[in-house]
């Protein structure tokens, strides 16, 4: 399985901020487009379990993900989450780079 699925699919199941740009320009007299105004907004993903069950049944898990019921599926949520917070690992999901 291609790692940039999976690891987007753990992103979205683990939840993330980003940063969100919007830009307005105006025309000057020459033609040439003028930045007027730039908002920049930090904003945040919440997890998805939807995303941890395609996670899941991607990852090789054995069990049948469809038959777990949403308190199973959040509690498993958490077990790999507390897997994932490895002290030798970077599992840092806030997404800064502009």
């Amino acid at each position: 399985m291609d790692k940039e699925i999976l690891s987007g699919l753990l992103k979205r199941a683990k939840g993330y901020s980003y940063k969100e740009v919007t830009e307005e320009y105006s025309v000057k007299e020459d033609g040439k487009p003028e930045l007027i105004k730039r908002k920049v907004t930090k904003k945040y993903c919440p997890p998805d379990s939807s995303a941890l069950k395609a996670y899941m049944e991607l990852n090789g898990d054995k069990r049948d993900v469809s038959e777990l019921s949403d308190d199973e599926l959040i509690a498993e949520r958490e077990r790999l989450l507390a897997l994932l917070k490895d002290p030798n690992e970077d599992n840092d999901t806030d997404d800064t780079s502009d």
